[in-house]
Protein backbone atom coordinates (compact mmCIF):
# COMPACT_ATOMS: atom_id res chain seq x y z
CA UNK A 1 0.00 0.00 0.00
CA UNK A 2 1.14 3.65 -1.52
CA UNK A 3 0.12 7.44 0.31
CA UNK A 4 1.21 10.74 -0.32
CA UNK A 5 1.41 11.55 3.11
CA UNK A 6 0.67 14.76 5.17
CA UNK A 7 2.41 18.28 4.70
CA UNK A 8 4.08 19.10 7.76
CA UNK A 9 1.23 21.98 8.38
CA UNK A 10 -0.99 22.19 12.08
CA UNK A 11 -4.53 21.89 9.77
CA UNK A 12 -6.27 18.57 8.67
CA UNK A 13 -5.97 18.37 4.75
CA UNK A 14 -8.40 19.05 2.80
CA UNK A 15 -7.41 18.09 -0.96
CA UNK A 16 -10.50 17.52 -3.50
CA UNK A 17 -10.15 16.20 -6.85
CA UNK A 18 -13.67 15.26 -8.89
CA UNK A 19 -14.74 11.71 -8.45
CA UNK A 20 -12.40 10.53 -5.96
CA UNK A 21 -13.60 8.26 -3.21
CA UNK A 22 -12.87 10.15 0.41
CA UNK A 23 -12.76 8.92 3.99
CA UNK A 24 -13.48 11.54 5.89
CA UNK A 25 -12.79 11.71 9.96
CA UNK A 26 -13.68 14.07 12.48
CA UNK A 27 -13.23 14.26 16.64
CA UNK A 28 -15.59 15.90 18.89
CA UNK A 29 -14.09 18.91 20.34
CA UNK A 30 -11.12 18.36 22.90
CA UNK A 31 -11.40 14.41 22.09
CA UNK A 32 -15.16 14.07 24.53
CA UNK A 33 -17.29 11.72 24.23
CA UNK A 34 -20.08 13.69 23.19
CA UNK A 35 -21.56 10.86 21.24
CA UNK A 36 -21.72 8.81 23.84
CA UNK A 37 -25.35 8.22 23.86
CA UNK A 38 -27.27 6.48 21.18
CA UNK A 39 -29.99 9.13 20.73
CA UNK A 40 -27.67 11.60 20.01
CA UNK A 41 -25.77 9.30 17.34
CA UNK A 42 -29.14 8.46 15.68
CA UNK A 43 -30.18 12.06 15.74
CA UNK A 44 -26.94 12.86 13.94
CA UNK A 45 -27.90 9.86 11.67
CA UNK A 46 -31.23 11.73 10.87
CA UNK A 47 -29.55 14.75 9.52
CA UNK A 48 -27.41 12.67 6.92
CA UNK A 49 -30.23 11.36 5.85
CA UNK A 50 -32.34 14.41 5.45
CA UNK A 51 -29.42 15.68 3.65
CA UNK A 52 -28.89 13.73 1.03
CA UNK A 53 -31.53 15.19 -0.48
CA UNK A 54 -30.49 18.23 -0.72
CA UNK A 55 -26.66 17.17 -1.91
CA UNK A 56 -25.49 14.98 -4.66
CA UNK A 57 -22.83 12.75 -2.12
CA UNK A 58 -22.89 9.07 -2.33
CA UNK A 59 -22.23 7.71 1.84
CA UNK A 60 -20.72 4.01 0.79
CA UNK A 61 -19.77 3.54 4.70
CA UNK A 62 -19.76 4.97 8.01
CA UNK A 63 -19.32 5.15 11.64
CA UNK A 64 -20.59 7.26 14.04
CA UNK A 65 -18.82 6.38 17.53
CA UNK A 66 -18.50 8.36 20.71
CA UNK A 67 -16.10 10.59 20.04
CA UNK A 68 -15.87 10.66 16.00
CA UNK A 69 -17.24 10.23 12.81
CA UNK A 70 -15.92 7.96 9.93
CA UNK A 71 -17.16 8.71 6.21
CA UNK A 72 -16.27 7.03 2.83
CA UNK A 73 -18.18 9.46 0.08
CA UNK A 74 -17.96 10.42 -3.61
CA UNK A 75 -19.51 13.40 -5.35
CA UNK A 76 -18.64 14.88 -8.71
CA UNK A 77 -18.50 17.94 -7.78
CA UNK A 78 -15.89 18.49 -4.88
CA UNK A 79 -17.65 21.53 -3.41
CA UNK A 80 -20.00 19.65 -2.44
CA UNK A 81 -18.48 17.73 -0.26
CA UNK A 82 -17.42 20.16 2.19
CA UNK A 83 -20.71 21.89 1.78
CA UNK A 84 -22.57 18.63 3.20
CA UNK A 85 -20.30 18.51 6.00
CA UNK A 86 -20.73 22.00 6.73
CA UNK A 87 -24.60 21.35 6.51
CA UNK A 88 -24.76 18.30 8.64
CA UNK A 89 -21.84 19.36 11.40
CA UNK A 90 -23.29 22.60 11.85
CA UNK A 91 -27.04 21.67 12.00
CA UNK A 92 -26.19 18.59 14.67
CA UNK A 93 -23.53 20.96 16.52
CA UNK A 94 -26.44 23.76 17.11
CA UNK A 95 -29.40 21.13 18.10
CA UNK A 96 -27.08 19.98 20.62
CA UNK A 97 -25.66 22.57 21.88
CA UNK A 98 -29.02 24.04 22.62
CA UNK A 99 -30.81 20.75 24.26
CA UNK A 100 -27.64 20.47 26.26
CA UNK A 101 -27.76 24.35 27.27
CA UNK A 102 -24.22 24.23 26.27
CA UNK A 103 -22.07 27.24 24.33
CA UNK A 104 -18.77 26.26 22.51
CA UNK A 105 -17.72 23.84 19.58
CA UNK A 106 -18.85 20.61 19.21
CA UNK A 107 -16.03 19.32 16.39
CA UNK A 108 -12.02 19.20 17.32
CA UNK A 109 -10.69 22.34 14.50
CA UNK A 110 -11.02 21.00 10.63
CA UNK A 111 -12.32 17.21 9.30
CA UNK A 112 -9.51 15.59 7.79
CA UNK A 113 -10.46 14.20 4.25
CA UNK A 114 -8.15 11.36 2.40
CA UNK A 115 -8.71 10.04 -1.26
CA UNK A 116 -8.72 6.23 -1.63
CA UNK A 117 -8.28 4.04 -4.51
CA UNK A 118 -11.03 2.03 -5.76
CA UNK A 119 -10.74 -1.57 -5.71
CA UNK A 120 -8.84 -3.39 -3.13
CA UNK A 121 -7.95 -0.01 -1.29
CA UNK A 122 -11.87 0.80 -1.61
CA UNK A 123 -12.58 -2.66 0.56
CA UNK A 124 -9.74 -2.40 2.74
CA UNK A 125 -11.17 1.22 3.79
CA UNK A 126 -14.49 0.48 3.99
CA UNK A 127 -13.69 -2.56 6.59
CA UNK A 128 -11.31 -0.75 8.80
CA UNK A 129 -14.00 1.69 9.18
CA UNK A 130 -16.55 -0.64 9.91
CA UNK A 131 -14.14 -1.98 12.59
CA UNK A 132 -13.15 1.29 14.16
CA UNK A 133 -15.83 -0.04 17.23
CA UNK A 134 -13.87 -3.37 17.51
CA UNK A 135 -10.43 -2.05 17.44
CA UNK A 136 -11.67 0.39 20.32
CA UNK A 137 -12.69 -2.81 22.31
CA UNK A 138 -16.99 -1.74 22.80
CA UNK A 139 -17.64 -4.55 20.54
CA UNK A 140 -16.49 -8.05 19.48
CA UNK A 141 -18.06 -8.03 15.97
CA UNK A 142 -19.42 -5.06 13.85
CA UNK A 143 -22.28 -5.88 13.64
CA UNK A 144 -22.87 -5.27 17.27
CA UNK A 145 -22.46 -1.60 16.26
CA UNK A 146 -25.52 -0.35 14.56
CA UNK A 147 -24.27 3.28 13.78
CA UNK A 148 -22.08 1.88 11.39
CA UNK A 149 -21.64 0.90 7.16
CA UNK A 150 -21.52 -2.44 8.29
CA UNK A 151 -25.13 -2.85 9.74
CA UNK A 152 -26.51 -1.22 7.11
CA UNK A 153 -24.90 -3.30 4.40
CA UNK A 154 -25.65 -6.27 5.81
CA UNK A 155 -29.17 -5.45 6.89
CA UNK A 156 -30.45 -2.65 4.92
CA UNK A 157 -33.08 -0.47 6.45
CA UNK A 158 -36.19 0.60 5.42
CA UNK A 159 -36.23 3.81 6.10
CA UNK A 160 -33.40 6.56 6.75
CA UNK A 161 -30.86 4.38 4.81
CA UNK A 162 -27.73 6.40 3.89
CA UNK A 163 -25.60 4.23 2.01
CA UNK A 164 -26.05 3.80 -1.52
CA UNK A 165 -25.83 0.27 -1.77
CA UNK A 166 -26.89 0.14 -5.79
CA UNK A 167 -23.85 1.90 -6.65
CA UNK A 168 -21.34 0.63 -3.78
CA UNK A 169 -22.57 -3.23 -4.84
CA UNK A 170 -21.75 -1.77 -8.39
CA UNK A 171 -18.40 -0.21 -7.73
CA UNK A 172 -17.06 -3.15 -5.11
CA UNK A 173 -17.61 -5.42 -8.71
CA UNK A 174 -20.68 -7.12 -8.06
CA UNK A 175 -24.22 -7.17 -10.01
CA UNK A 176 -26.00 -9.08 -7.71
CA UNK A 177 -26.39 -7.23 -3.66
CA UNK A 178 -26.50 -10.50 -2.29
CA UNK A 179 -23.22 -11.72 -3.79
CA UNK A 180 -21.57 -8.60 -2.57
CA UNK A 181 -22.69 -9.00 1.14
CA UNK A 182 -21.54 -12.29 1.63
CA UNK A 183 -18.18 -11.00 0.16
CA UNK A 184 -18.37 -8.04 2.76
CA UNK A 185 -18.96 -10.36 5.72
CA UNK A 186 -16.01 -12.79 4.24
CA UNK A 187 -13.73 -9.55 4.21
CA UNK A 188 -14.66 -8.86 7.41
CA UNK A 189 -14.12 -11.96 8.68
CA UNK A 190 -11.16 -12.39 7.38
CA UNK A 191 -9.58 -9.65 9.21
CA UNK A 192 -11.24 -10.30 11.78
CA UNK A 193 -9.79 -13.92 12.09
CA UNK A 194 -6.26 -13.11 11.08
CA UNK A 195 -5.72 -10.44 14.03
CA UNK A 196 -4.91 -7.28 11.54
CA UNK A 197 -7.64 -5.75 13.28
CA UNK A 198 -5.11 -2.64 13.73
CA UNK A 199 -5.38 0.99 13.82
CA UNK A 200 -3.14 2.28 10.81
CA UNK A 201 -2.89 6.38 10.53
CA UNK A 202 -2.73 6.36 7.09
CA UNK A 203 -6.40 5.59 6.72
CA UNK A 204 -7.00 8.85 8.36
CA UNK A 205 -4.16 11.35 7.98
CA UNK A 206 -2.93 10.75 4.76
CA UNK A 207 -3.60 12.99 1.78
CA UNK A 208 -4.30 9.82 -0.65
CA UNK A 209 -3.93 6.05 0.08
CA UNK A 210 -3.78 3.67 -3.38
CA UNK A 211 -1.22 1.70 -5.38
CA UNK A 212 1.62 3.95 -7.03
CA UNK A 213 -0.24 4.67 -10.06
CA UNK A 214 -2.64 6.33 -8.27
CA UNK A 215 -0.24 8.48 -5.61
CA UNK A 216 1.69 9.15 -8.82
CA UNK A 217 -2.24 10.61 -10.67
CA UNK A 218 -3.20 12.08 -7.25
CA UNK A 219 0.59 14.40 -6.98
CA UNK A 220 -0.49 14.84 -11.06
CA UNK A 221 -3.86 16.30 -10.43
CA UNK A 222 -2.43 17.79 -7.30
CA UNK A 223 -0.32 20.04 -9.87
CA UNK A 224 3.00 18.15 -9.01
CA UNK A 225 3.65 19.73 -5.85
CA UNK A 226 6.04 17.66 -3.72
CA UNK A 227 6.38 19.42 -0.71
CA UNK A 228 3.08 17.27 -0.31
CA UNK A 229 4.01 13.82 -1.82
CA UNK A 230 6.05 11.05 0.11
CA UNK A 231 5.34 7.60 -1.62
CA UNK A 232 6.23 4.47 1.02
CA UNK A 233 5.44 0.81 0.53
CA UNK A 234 6.75 0.15 4.30
CA UNK A 235 4.33 -0.31 7.21
CA UNK A 236 4.09 2.20 9.64
CA UNK A 237 4.47 1.51 12.94
CA UNK A 238 3.60 4.43 14.33
CA UNK A 239 -0.14 4.40 15.69
CA UNK A 240 -2.73 6.88 16.37
CA UNK A 241 -5.88 6.22 18.07
CA UNK A 242 -8.80 6.17 15.85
Amino acid sequence: MLFVDTPDVPRANRYFLPGKLYHLTHRCHDRQFLFKFAKDRNRYHQIMWESLDQFAVEVFSYCLTPNHTHFLVRSEEPGLISQWMQEVEGQFAQAYNRRKNRSGSFWEGRYHCTMIEPGLHLWKCMVYIELNMVRAGAVNHPSQWVHSGYCEIQKPPKRYAIIDLRELTALCGFADLGDFQRAHREWVEQVLVSGRCLRDHRWSEAIAVGTLAFVESVKSELGGRTDLVRASSKRCGRRLQC
